[in-house]
């Protein structure tokens, strides 16, 4: 695959309606449930059941607005693209929550829980452009909307518990971009190289976090691969080509200036990424939507091996995903095991299938290139993750 080629992913994330600053709202985690009914079969009595179908040039949501609490957005791709829908908060850029790769003919649903307030839904046809967005409105009801009250201090354990791991991994996250940015700017080549995948893994295991953030993500971790005709390319893959060059022809080396403005870039969107997850809190329905998301991440761009095409070190961050998304799953579990033990079983025993085959892929303290793994090791751990997901896309739906 060539460095141009587009990644079927939602990576290209969806512009801003409007230019804002520090976004301090929380960022609800994007992820989606399996569906149960089409959009085809017409409106649900339920007034927080709505329908989209999503097609080449339109995004006809079945109502304009819904009550506070649990909604779900069944979307039903009638088009001959594949499709992603989302839910954007009314100032256009944050995601509240999204559903990806919905392919021709599919129906998946997006189930979150929404307060009161205006927003913005949008389908994405060829995950191309802005997307085709109309207003929508949650009218207060005065229902919360997530978990039985029985559940109470369950629940609070489990966001409390989340809140603390995102800031911990942000943390780490901020400490060793400034190590390895420090590295990087010094010429010690060799050094950025052996920090470059071991920061990373701190973004990629909260990485759904990091891309609700949709003025932070373009700029930190875009690939070549998606800029947008003009497009300033900045942030964690700009220098992984500049550490990496051998697949680039007649590629041309940063000047220690170049270096000295990517670096220093990079680390101020940190700081600033850092400083947003300093108070956020979570909901159930966030962390495991966060959860679902982490796995199509890895679906999408790392067993592929299209997320680090310089550095070949994609293995670091498919494990980092996966750690990310069991971590959101261990977090529910209690809330799970009393509602759905056939579902916390089936959980459990497919990210243990699939922790044991990412084993297999070690190399000493880390992983083996991706250029190393056979074709037939990759086609097992791609079975792994599809075998995960289907249970994964239930947990929003079973703990909220």
């Amino acid at each position: 695959m060539s460095a141009t080629t587009r990644r079927p992913a939602a990576a290209r994330r969806l512009a801003p309606l409007v230019t804002v600053g520090a976004l301090l709202a929380l960022p609800v985690l994007s992820g989606c449930t399996d569906n149960t009914r089409s959009a085809n079969d017409g409106p649900s009595a339920d007034p927080r059941a709505l329908t989209v179908s999503a097609s080449d040039t339109d995004c006809a949501v079945s109502g304009t607005q819904a009550p506070s609490g649990k909604l779900t957005f069944t979307v039903t791709n009638s088009g001959s693209k594949i499709n992603e829908f989302y839910l954007l908060a009314g100032d256009g850029l944050r995601i509240v929550g999204e559903v990806e790769n919905i392919g021709p003919g599919i129906t998946r649903d997006l189930v979150l829980t929404a307060p009161a307030g205006s927003y913005f839904t949008a389908c994405k046809p060829g995950m191309v452009g802005d997307g085709i967005r109309a207003p929508f409105t949650v009218a207060e009801s005065g229902q919360a909307g997530a978990t039985d009250a029985n559940d109470g201090e369950l629940v609070a354990a489990a966001n409390a518990n989340y809140a603390s791991y995102v800031r911990d991994q942000t943390d780490q996250l901020l400490s060793k971009t400034e190590e390895f940015a420090a590295a990087y700017e010094a010429g010690d080549d060799a050094k950025a190289r052996a920090l470059y995948p071991v920061a990373r893994t701190h973004w990629e295991r909260i990485e759904t976090v990091a891309e609700s953030f949709g003025d932070l993500d373009p700029k930190m971790d875009l690939r070549e691969a998606d800029l947008e005709q003009g497009q300033r390319w900045t942030g964690w893959h700009r220098i992984e080509k500049d550490l990496w060059p051998q697949r680039a022809k007649g590629y041309k080396a940063l000047s220690a200036a170049q270096r000295a403005t990517f670096a220093d870039d990079l680390v101020k969107n940190t700081k600033t990424l850092h400083a947003r997850t300093r108070d956020m809190t979570f909901t159930v329905d966030q962390i495991a939507n966060g959860s679902r998301g982490l796995l199509d991440e890895v679906a999408t761009g790392k067993v592929t091996g299209e997320e680090e095409y310089w550095s070949r070190t994609d293995l670091y961050d498919f494990q980092a995903n996966v750690d990310g998304a069991r971590i959101g799953f261990e977090g529910l579990r209690p809330i799970l095991a009393s509602r759905d033990k056939a579902l916390d079983t089936q959980l459990d025993a497919r990210f243990s299938d699939l922790q044991t085959l990412l084993d297999q892929q070690k190399s000493g303290d880390g992983f083996k290139s991706y250029d190393a793994v056979s074709k037939s090791d990759i086609k097992a751990l791609s079975d792994a993750v599809n075998a995960l997901a289907e249970p994964l896309s239930k947990l929003t739906a079973a703990v909220s």
